[in-house]
């Protein structure tokens, strides 16, 4: 039986003023996953110095490059900055607070590449305490969005009905499942997908821009969230408690629904 080649991966890290958030992980990725991979480290121009630090430290690994941005880009902008550099067949969209306990780049990009029909997949991300967080989601709309706000603050409410269906908590997530909204937390993107995309929309600076990749990559092809793999996430979320990051993230959301409407999805 003739072996199957190597799959070719790249993954991308974009940094801002969280050094030691991406030490970690970075370290976490490099002794997880072992042969091929080009590993990017794109600073975001942040102030604390955390780009000088980066190109400064000794991952004692050759697939780690750091570029680091003359300005604040976003988070979009940040991880197309690497676009023209991909040669891979599997691209992974990762956050700094994201730590690999396994090969989950590999065996996630063997498991994309083997079904022609997808283009994108997310593992199952967990707490660090080890609770499943409930990521995969239906297709926003503003009423599943505002309900993801309030839903925390009163359990068992029509919000968080609302909520828990937004994030298919009423559906069966222990095997492989199509989702419309794949989370920018930890995305597999076929490479060649995601250069014919043009990436991510660079308008979004922060929020939802991740809805938005989601749903130009369905265009192309399924989104799935493949639960056999993991992998851990701390998960910052506090866009209620800082009023400009909450304008910034319904300005994002007005932009969002402008550009796709409010059709409801049929996952």
């Amino acid at each position: 039986m003739s072996q199957q080649p190597p799959v070719s991966i790249s993954a991308c890290i974009v940094s801002y003023c969280d050094y030691d958030e991406v030490c970690t992980a970075v370290r976490s990725i490099l002794q997880n996953t072992p042969g091929d991979l080009s590993l990017y480290i794109v600073d975001n121009a942040s102030p604390d110095g955390c780009g000088d630090k980066l190109a400064a430290t000794d991952f004692s690994d050759s697939r780690v490059e750091v570029i680091r941005l003359p300005g604040n880009l976003g988070f979009g902008g940040g991880h197309n900055a690497v676009l023209p550099r991909l040669r891979s067949q599997v691209h992974f969209i990762l956050n700094p607070d994201i730590v690999l306990e396994s090969d989950v780049l590999h065996g996630l990009a063997a498991w994309l590449l083997e079904r022609p029909d997808a283009a994108m997949a997310t593992p199952q991300l967990y707490f660090p305490d080890g609770r499943i967080q409930h990521l995969p989601r239906r297709k926003p709309t503003p009423g599943a969005l505002f309900a993801r706000q309030l839903a925390p603050r009163m359990p068992g409410s029509v919000f968080d009905k609302a909520d828990r269906h937004y994030t298919m908590q009423d559906e069966d997530l222990t095997c492989p499942r199509q989702i419309e909204f794949c989370t920018g937390s930890f995305m597999a993107v076929r490479t060649d997908v995601f250069r014919q995309i043009g990436g991510f929309d660079e308008d979004y600076f922060m929020y939802v821009e991740d809805a938005d990749l989601t749903q130009k990559v369905l265009r192309c092809g399924k989104v799935y969230l493949v639960p056999q793999f993991r992998a851990v996430h701390a998960w910052h979320r506090a866009p209620m408690r800082d009023a400009g990051k909450f304008k910034m993230q319904l300005a994002s959301m007005i932009r969002y629904f402008k550009k796709w409407g409010v059709k409801k999805g049929s996952v």
